[in-house]
């Protein structure tokens, strides 16, 4: 399952985890112009953590998601 809600700089998704237990943290994805943030809470820690990607890399790991293992480079006009 997913949420999906626009504010005014930014998209956040949230992805809850609906599959086999042990179940993992909720996922916020906050896509803005300049960076994709993911954030999830790390209970044994606890404390959020959070990995920041460009608009370039967020491309590719979209692209990444369909192909098979290999190595890729994504056009510039690619999507």
């Amino acid at each position: 399952m997913f949420t999906i809600e626009h504010e005014f700089d930014a998209t956040v998704i949230t992805l809850v985890d609906e599959g086999k237990a042990p179940l993992q943290e909720d996922v916020t994805v906050h896509a803005t112009e300049s960076a994709i943030i993911l954030n999830q809470y790390d209970p044994r820690a606890d404390r959020d953590v959070s990995i920041t990607l460009s608009p370039e890399q967020w491309r590719d790991l979209r692209a990444a998601l369909n192909l098979p293992e290999g190595i890729y480079r994504v056009s510039p006009g690619g999507s």
